[in-house]
């Protein structure tokens, strides 16, 4: 949007922000939304209760978990994961997040349930709980880490992304008939120009585009936060949801209890043959 390679193709787009009362598959079912940032563990809920997926997984967005690690006062020049055993610890209790957290400290040898871990609420209210001194680290998505780092308040000392690997994180989804059309083809288009400048072009670049989207982070935090996921590898690939990270994202939500079975990947995500 920020960069027109959607008015290239010829489309006018409309952004709004999805709420519990204005959720991203109502949308779609009523055909005000065409297509939405999602995730594909989103659609594990409406698997489990219905057997099927009402909307369609076709793209992804970053292939790492972007969130990250903010210590208050590091105890040393490297960080160890067991550094935060006996410390107060803020964490993103979104299902999502929660159970990429989760899978992290397993593969670190860690306990969740040996942790001291604060649920202070949505981001905001997370962020608002460790500027006001709660917790000895937060887990936390850009900018908001970079953000305090950059206001002195913490050293971002690690992120899940690096420990998890390659995951089906977010995903764009629409309803399967519009992904035949040709605005679905038009728009594939400019996304994977898009996805494609989100990792090439300088991130100072990319920040002064979307600076409008973020009235409310410093312009240098934003880039630094681009930055931070450009070197994650977060948009490296193509937008293919390929089969291994969506294995992997599996495992990660079988190991917290959040689904009983694996779903096949048909089930819910646009195979590459599918795509135009």
């Amino acid at each position: 949007m920020a960069a027109g390679y959607l008015a290239e193709q010829g489309l006018a787009p409309e952004y709004d922000v999805a709420t519990p009362e204005k959720t991203v598959e109502d949308g779609i079912a009523q055909g005000i939304v065409q297509v939405a940032q999602s995730a594909v563990a989103a659609s594990f809920s409406e698997l489990a209760h219905t057997g099927q997926c009402s909307v369609r997984h076709f793209a992804q967005i970053n292939e790492r978990d972007g969130f990250f690690l903010t210590a208050r006062e590091p105890t040393r020049s490297e960080f160890d994961w067991h550094d935060l055993m006996g410390k107060p610890l803020l964490i993103d209790h979104f299902f999502q997040p929660l159970a990429m957290f989760r899978y992290a400290l397993h593969k670190k040898g860690i306990n969740f349930n040996e942790l001291d871990v604060i649920d202070a609420g949505d981001v905001a209210q997370i962020d608002a709980a460790y500027r006001a001194g709660q917790g000895a680290f937060v887990h936390q998505q850009g900018p908001y880490a970079q953000q305090l780092e950059a206001d002195g308040l913490g050293m971002v000392v690690a992120c899940v992304g690096d420990v998890l690997g390659p995951v089906a994180f977010s995903s764009l989804c629409a309803a399967p008939d519009w992904l035949e059309t040709d605005m679905a083809r038009a728009f594939k288009q400019a996304y994977r120009k898009g996805r494609e400048a989100s990792r090439a072009m300088p991130a100072a670049e990319i920040a002064q585009l979307e600076a409008g989207f973020f009235p409310e982070i410093d312009r240098d935090v934003l880039t630094a936060t681009i930055q931070s996921y450009q070197s994650l590898g977060c948009w490296e690939g193509d937008d293919t949801i390929s089969r291994s990270a969506y294995e992997n994202v599996l495992d990660i939500f079988e190991f917290s209890g959040v689904i009983q079975q694996r779903y096949d990947y048909s089930a819910l995500i646009s195979a590459p043959s599918e795509k135009a």
